[in-house]
């Protein structure tokens, strides 16, 4: 059938849609979600199908954004359009659900499909349903892993040793990776960091890192601030790398699913695509981080190593104390500031003790004895500042930035105890729920300061905590939630 093209000004942000009026799709007996084959002028392009009986006339065809620039069609052209068949990663997901195996070309087939926009969400979240029922085995992450990579890319960065380290999230600010960073590059080494935006937590390390720095960094700008300064600090999205990746993410978001097996091939994919040698892993496990149960930590920690060492790296895990949020600010301006202050010689001691902690692991595993020492060493020699300095002013930041200069929302809320006490714990899940509701991430300067962490004593009037808000009306919702909840147990 010849249709004539209607621009619907709409855009999906990656899947290929098109609109049929109810007539034309009862004549070519298709039905929404359908496959449809567009040709014109040479090119070609398979989208998914709506329809509608309203804003479509018969004769013709709606296109979103995506189409229309992928076909290069306006408002009018005319197009042919034809059924298309189900592609074979369908009956691959259909096949994985009823519990069987999947081979590497399988899995390729599969993530290939799903990087070319030909699965729906419908389709992808079979799938993710499907791994985490079905879970996969060493083979089948391993295959996920290196499909996601040949189809995302990499950076290309050539060296003998690239150190990189990853947390598995769950506990709220662990800002970690921007002091390990700068404190493994100011030893020699280089250390790549690309890290994914916040998904359900108040911040992650590129929306914290964006406070300092543009994070948004093509290859070639990547190539050059790790040329200059070792290092770098980068939201992986802007360059795409194991862009698959991205869309099984945002089903598992929806659907509140972590399937473990995803979750490996999340973070090895992206780590093998910055050309990581050697890789610290840190799994945080306490009540209301993303792992209560130890004995899953110590599974996961021996899958990471692994499958890691299948892939040619070196990998370490650490299990560490997840059961409260590490540092006192929670909320991208907020973290940046311990960051900064740790690295100024003051800030939370249980962040810099981290820190540090990992740092010396990190180069311990290339060689270095006593890695806690040495890292402690640069951090209070005032080295660690200095390269993040260079690795800010690389970015595109300023390299001066103090501080002080990171001012928190203006709208504020303290929390103060009710009586004398101790505190019991600290609810990661509810601390965090509480910095979104106040704006974090959106609103940068938004989130929650904790004043004081478990077995701390506190004194009647004494604020636990404060909330910040750039917009006053989301301190209502704030007072709302906090009024159903507690964040502070024992106070």
């Amino acid at each position: 059938m010849r249709l004539k093209v209607k621009d619907v000004k709409l855009s999906t942000g990656g899947p290929y849609v098109a609109i049929l009026n109810t007539e034309d799709a009862e004549k070519l007996d298709l039905n929404p979600l359908d496959r449809v084959r567009l040709t014109t002028d040479g090119r070609e392009l398979v989208v998914f199908l709506d329809i509608s009986k309203k804003g479509i006339k018969p004769g013709q065809i709606g296109l979103f954004e995506e189409v229309l620039k992928a076909l290069k069609l306006r408002n009018n052209n005319l197009i042919n359009v034809y059924h298309q068949k189900k592609p074979e990663s369908i009956y691959l997901i259909r096949k994985k659900l009823s519990g069987d195996k999947l081979n590497g070309k399988e899995i390729e087939e599969i993530v290939k499909d799903v990087v070319v926009n030909k699965l729906s969400a419908v389709d992808l979240t079979y799938f993710v349903s499907a791994c985490y029922t079905r879970e996969l085995d060493d083979n089948e992450v391993l295959a996920l892993i290196n499909a996601m990579v040949r189809y995302g890319g990499s950076l290309g960065i050539k060296q003998k040793m690239i150190l990189d380290k990853h947390c598995i999230g769950g506990v709220a600010n662990n800002r970690t990776t921007m002091l390990v960073v700068p404190i493994v590059a100011a030893a020699g080494y280089t250390i790549i960091k690309t890290s994914s935006r916040s998904i359900t937590s108040p911040s992650g390390t590129s929306d914290t890192m964006e406070v300092l720095s543009p994070v948004a960094l093509n290859r070639d700008k990547i190539k050059k601030v790790v040329k200059k300064t070792n290092a770098c600090m980068v939201w992986g999205g802007a360059v795409e790398l194991a862009s698959a990746d991205d869309a099984f993410i945002n089903i598992e978001r929806v659907l509140s699913l972590d399937p473990e097996g995803m979750l490996l091939a999340s973070i090895l994919a992206k780590k093998k695509s910055v050309g990581s040698t050697h890789v610290l892993i840190d799994i945080p496990v306490g009540i209301g981080a993303k792992f209560e149960d130890m004995k899953k930590a110590r599974r996961l920690s021996k899958r990471f190593a692994s499958i890691g060492k299948k892939l040619g790296m070196r990998i370490k895990t650490i299990i560490t104390d997840g059961s409260q949020p590490v540092g006192n600010g929670i909320g991208p301006v907020l973290e940046a500031r311990d960051v900064l202050a740790v690295l100024n010689g003051n800030g939370p001691e249980d962040l810099r003790n981290k820190a540090l902690h990992m740092a010396g692991l990190l180069l311990e595993m290339t060689g270095a004895k006593d890695g806690k020492k040495l890292s402690t060493e640069i951090l209070d020699s005032g080295r660690a500042l200095k390269k993040m300095r260079q690795i800010i002013k690389a970015q595109g930041g300023n390299p001066n930035i103090t501080p002080d200069r990171l001012v928190p929302g203006r709208h504020r809320y303290d929390v103060c105890a009710e009586k004398d006490c101790i505190i019991r714990g600290i609810n990661n899940k509810n601390v965090s729920k509480l910095a979104r509701i106040a704006g974090a991430p959106k609103d940068k300067a938004a989130g929650v300061y904790l004043h004081y962490h478990v077995r701390q004593r506190i004194k009647k009037g004494d604020a636990m905590f404060t909330v910040y808000a750039e917009n006053k009306r989301k301190l209502e919702f704030v007072k709302d939630f906090l009024s159903k909840v507690k964040v502070i147990e024992g106070c």
